[in-house]
Parts: C-alpha cells; sequence; structure tokens
C-alpha cells in the first residue's frame, strides 16, 4: 500500500520487475496524466516512492545502482511500469534514475515491438500459450517477424482493435520487447533492409512450434 493506493508489483528476473498502477492510484498522489506522461521532475519524485515500496514488498533493492524506468499508457486506463536495474562494472556505483515515458496509440493501424533475441520472442509465445492467450494471433490482420541488424522485430499490421484480449496482450508483450513504432515507414525499412523470418502469422506459428 503506497499513500492509500493498491499497486501491483510482479518480479520478472532478478534484474527486472513490472508494477502496474492504475488511474485512480495517480489520483491518489494528485498526478493528473499528463504529468504522468511528461513532467519528468514530478515523475522522477513518485518513482522513488514507488521504488521503495517495491523494496519492502518483494525485495527488490535500488540504492546503490543505476536504475532504468519505462512508462506505458494501457488501453484499460492501467500504466504498466517496468523498471530494470542496471549492475555495472565498477564498483563506485551511483544512482542514477532514467525515465523514458511511452504512450501507444490504440487506434493505430500499425504496431512494431523489437526483440533483442530470438530466445526473448519464444518465450513471448510460450508466456502466451501459459497464459490463456493462445488466440492472440487474432490481434492483427498480419503479424511478421523480421530480423534487422541482430534484432528482431514483430510487426502488427491492420491491428483488430475488437480484439476482447487486447489490453492483455498489450501488457505482455512488453514483458519481452520494446515498443518501436507504430509508422508504416518503419515496416518500409524492415522490407528493404531486413530478413523476414516469419511471414504467416508469427504469434500462431511460434505457439504450434515453440512449446
Amino acid at each position: 500500500m503506497f499513500g492509500g493506493c493498491i499497486m501491483k508489483f510482479e518480479k520478472l528476473s532478478e534484474n527486472k520487475i513490472k508494477i502496474t498502477l492504475t488511474s485512480q492510484d495517480l489520483k491518489d498522489k494528485n498526478i493528473d496524466f499528463h504529468s504522468f506522461m511528461s513532467n519528468p521532475l514530478e515523475k522522477q519524485d513518485l518513482f522513488l516512492d514507488i521504488l521503495e515500496e517495491a523494496e519492502e514488498e518483494i525485495g527488490f533493492e535500488f540504492k546503490d545502482y543505476p536504475v532504468r524506468i519505462e512508462a506505458l499508457a494501457m488501453a484499460n486506463g492501467e500504466f504498466i511500469v517496468t523498471v530494470t536495474r542496471v549492475v555495472p562494472d565498477s564498483k563506485n556505483l551511483h544512482k542514477k534514475v532514467s525515465v523514458k515515458r511511452k504512450n501507444t496509440k490504440i487506434d493505430s493501424k500499425y504496431a512494431i515491438y523489437k526483440f533483442a533475441s530470438f530466445d526473448d520472442y519464444c518465450n513471448f509465445v510460450k508466456y502466451l500459450k501459459n497464459h490463456n492467450l493462445s488466440l492472440s494471433y487474432k490481434v492483427a490482420k498480419n503479424i511478421l517477424l523480421y530480423l534487422y541488424k541482430e534484432d528482431y522485430y514483430i510487426v502488427f499490421d491492420n491491428i483488430n482493435l475488437k480484439y476482447s484480449n487486447i489490453a492483455k496482450f498489450n501488457s505482455a508483450i512488453i514483458e519481452f520487447a520494446k515498443f518501436i513504432s507504430n509508422s508504416s515507414l518503419f515496416i518500409c525499412k524492415l522490407l528493404e533492409n531486413g530478413e523476414i523470418i516469419m511471414n504467416n502469422n508469427a504469434i500462431k506459428t511460434g505457439i504450434k512450434y515453440f512449446k
């Protein structure tokens, strides 16, 4: 419990956690949506308080580490905050908080996400299968996987906004991939310079073959 707010903490790995907040959480902290997504000073103070709460709730220590934070506004009104603890090689550690703000447009026709490795893509489709999201291949008419400059990009073309679990799907994918763009121009770049890995619904294919 934080200032009357109820937040959900989930540990994704040893150095990464996910925090889910609602619009009511922001109201209880007297922070509106615009401030949350654009005001770096106010956000940083809020995040330091949230990180202290995460340390109490799930033992996520941050005081001696640099921390990278990404905030994403979801379609259902929730806010997903992903916190990554960066473990440097140097023994001279200084706490530094960097904040990235994202606001995906759910009315966009396209969406592109980047996986750091093919294993991340495999883990993503396994997650969908194990969490009753096997029908996520219906989230878009065309779902393609590209290899470009040693990274893997999944492209959603002609997104189906009526897909019933689109909010859960959006929440799931940001645990494994980074949102890149919803522009058709980036898709053209992938078409010209990338190598297509799967062109027949990359989610349906992945769920079928990667168990």
